[in-house]
């Protein structure tokens, strides 16, 4: 099998492999998904029972894991149907896979609850026992409370809770009609806060299971747009709410609903929670645990202000804890804010040029490190991932992401951190807890995919964790093996890697380049693992050598590194890529008189920008899915960067590519440029592709335009995925002259 097709038909090796990984909170049992096999797309629900504490590990295959929930089972061989509420939160979420892609648990992880082809479903993950509740339809997002006697979803906008006694089945809260021909909805995040904040949820249960906090989002204000189908004449085009830079974003309210419990669960009562929405409109997060009072985060639209909440449970007032401020922005992060079990804050914070991790009011991290986020507190810790950070020496791994935990002993004493991922070499990790276990799953260089293995941590400085099971993966092996070279290049030391083609010798001679960016917020490309860089190793087995540089505005350096873009992401992330391209031909076999480059998303935007901005540098292009104008992209991103374009029109035309400025006559000859992008796409709509295209036409500039029906920005189709690798190669060998 080729490996464009295999790529294509794992969904980039992910299929079979375990994912969404709980741990009960006794560590007796791991909860987690995984398909039957490298090219099954449906997910099942599986348990891994584990020894209780005190007990060894059952190590091995020993009989103890098992599958919970079989969608073919439980679907009775009929195909999905999904709601366009479900549609929506895979696109946020990146989801191409099918059957159970995710669930909700008790905090006993006793109890999941699960939508299935939007019908409702509950596990005795003890048992195995599944069962189906009748439920208005389609279900959006089940969870149950933490004792797990009831399970809260949404349907049509409605914020519903089911009694999993027989209590039957009532609505909480909506719908409701609003002005304007809008919609409200209860319990879903809105548009800004799925795609950008990186927040899927939109409520939250308290923790003795008689309260929820409930989001409401009203999205009339926000501009309607419309998708169409050309290839589809006789459908009728979709309506998104889409908050374009500059304009409305859906009001959002948060709201206390009384439950009730027993006999008192009746119609809920409503208490409105009360903070500064002009000057703080983004709800970006919510923590509600046994610890403290509910706890909030609130942006300013400019983000430049952070203020942390806590909730008066009675009345719905706000009390600040905590503010910060940043001239450039402020960044949220997985996993925090969270209290401590003794009422300390949580959060990671941009302090003295380095990111780190504070508890109460101490830091626990230094800038060797640099915090990307919070996986689980315990009593005395907080287990966290982190590369190295802006003070780590010069020889530190490139691209590593490792799992620490950090040390909270008395309230007047600071721990120091350890870390936990242990490998021979660089690599990346992640982590959940449940107790003293932990499912740690850790991709290296070389060796295709993740491992997850389950271990007992021990108390701090009393010996290595304790191996007590690994969970397997069905995900298949590639038929190419990815050989990148990490380093770092220029002098702004930018992380980079370079793939040669498989065989090639030293006195081979000079190879045309393809650079292979994403280059901008939110992307790292140059990671310390194998599967990431499968697709740079199969251009560069087509006779490239390919160059993947993470240049400013890219994560996991340092605060300044990534704030660098601020009000001019064309200029600094354009610049990084051809200080990496110039410094590493020094030293590799780089033909600077033959350099395509390919991206999408940003990095379309960027592969764009190279070829229109830079032709004496860059010979051709391929971008995919990019963005052309700012003015179309939404306000959470957008405005984070480049602020509000009323305000800003110049730096909104300096950063465009359909601008005068964006199109000024370069010191060059027109380059070659495939740009390609899905006509269903909701997050870059197609607009910046035609709007690009006829600037193009206008400026009398050669360019080539493949339109994809059907398909979003995640081109989750089989025979799309594939192809589009073949086209891109032959564009750029016939652009290039590559043989």
């Amino acid at each position: 099998m080729s490996f464009p097709r295999q790529y294509a038909r794992t969904q980039r090796f992910t299929l079979g492999a375990p994912r969404a990984f709980t741990v009960a909170p006794d560590g007796s049992r791991i909860v987690f998904l995984r398909s039957r096999g490298g090219t099954d797309r449906a997910n099942l629900l599986w348990v891994r029972e584990l020894g209780g504490p005190g007990e060894p590990g059952l190590g091995g295959d020993g009989g103890r894991e098992r599958a919970v929930a079989d969608p073919a089972e439980l679907l009775g061989g009929a195909d999905e149907e999904l709601s366009p509420e479900e549609r929506a939160r895979r696109e946020r979420s990146r989801e191409g896979s099918a059957g159970v892609v995710g669930y909700a648990t008790d905090s006993a992880v006793e109890t999941a609850a699960f939508a299935l082809s939007g019908r409702l479903f509950t596990a005795d993950l003890r048992t195995a026992a599944v069962r189906e509740l009748s439920t208005p339809t389609p279900v959006v997002d089940p969870r149950p409370c933490p004792g797990g006697r009831r399970v809260a979803y949404v349907a049509d906008g409605a914020l519903r809770v089911a009694d999993l006694g027989g209590g039957g089945d009532r609505a909480v809260a909506g719908p409701e009609e609003t002005r304007g021909g809008g919609r409200t909805t209860w319990g879903l995040a809105e548009f800004a806060a799925a795609e950008e904040m990186d927040r899927s949820r939109g409520f939250w249960w308290s923790p003795d299971g008689t309260r929820m906090l409930a989001a409401r989002v009203d999205d009339s204000p926000v501009r309607r747009w419309w998708i169409a189908d050309p290839a589809d004449p006789e459908s009728e085009p979709a309506e998104v709410a889409y908050p374009a830079a500059g304009t409305d974003n859906a009001e959002v309210t948060l709201h206390l609903l009384d439950v009730g419990d027993g006999e008192a669960a009746g119609e809920a009562g409503r208490t409105e929670v009360v903070w500064d929405r002009v000057r703080y409109p983004y709800l970006a997060r919510v923590h509600w645990s046994a610890a403290g009072p509910p706890l909030l985060l609130v942006q300013s639209r400019d983000q430049r202000s952070h203020l942390y909440l806590t909730v008066d449970t009675a009345t719905g007032r706000t009390a600040p804890l905590h503010a910060d401020e940043d001239p450039a922005w402020l960044e949220l992060f997985p996993g925090v804010p969270v209290w401590t079990p003794d009422g300390r804050l949580v959060r990671i914070a941009d302090e003295g040029g380095a990111r780190v991790l504070v508890v109460g009011d101490r830091p626990l991290t230094s800038a060797a490190l640099h915090v990307r986020a919070v996986l689980d507190v315990g009593d005395e810790d907080v287990l966290f991932s982190a590369s190295a950070g802006p003070e780590a020496p010069e020889d530190s791994p490139v691209g590593e992401i490792a799992v620490y935990r950090a040390w909270f002993r008395g309230s007047g004493d600071q721990g120091g951190w350890e870390r936990v991922s242990h490998e021979d070499g660089a690599h990346i990790a992640s982590a959940v807890r449940g107790g003293d276990t932990v499912v740690l799953s850790t991709a290296v260089l070389d060796r295709p995919g993740a491992r997850a293995e389950a271990l007992r941590l021990p108390e701090t400085g009393k010996g290595a964790p304790t191996p007590l099971a690994v969970i397997a993966s069905h995900a298949e092996t590639p038929v190419l093996t990815a050989r990148p070279r990490l380093l770092r290049a220029g002098a702004r030391r930018i992380p980079a890697a370079v793939l040669l083609p498989t065989g090639y010798r030293d006195g081979d001679g000079a190879l045309p380049v393809l650079m292979d960016p994403y280059g901008g917020p939110h992307g790292q490309r140059v990671v310390a693992a194998h599967n990431p860089h499968l697709t740079s190793q199969w251009f560069a087995d087509q006779g490239f050598a390919v160059v993947v540089a993470d240049g400013r505005g890219t994560p996991g350096n340092s605060p300044a590194w990534e704030k660098a873009v601020a009000g001019d992401l064309a200029g600094t992330t354009l610049d990084d890529q051809v200080e990496a391209l110039r410094t590493l031909a020094e030293n590799h076999p780089l033909d600077l008189g033959r350099v395509g480059i390919r991206g999408w998303s940003y990095g379309g935007y960027l592969a764009a920008l190279a070829v229109l901005r830079r032709p004496d540098v860059f010979h051709a292009a391929v971008a995919g899915a990019p963005v052309t104008d700012w003015r179309l992209y939404d306000t959470h991103y957008t405005e984070r960067y480049l602020g509000p374009p009323q305000e800003r029109p110049e730096v909104y035309a300096a950063n465009s590519l359909v601008t005068d400025e964006g199109l000024s006559e370069p010191a060059g000859p027109h380059r070659p440029l495939m740009i390609v992008h899905g006509l269903a796409d909701d997050n870059v709509v197609a607009a910046h592709t035609l709007r690009l295209s006829s600037a193009l036409l206008a400026a009398g500039r050669m360019h080539e335009v493949l339109p994809l029906s059907g398909v979003t920005h995640m081109t989750p189709q089989e025979q799309v995925a594939e192809n589009l690798l073949l086209l891109q190669v032959a564009f750029l060998k016939r652009s290039l002259g590559v043989a």
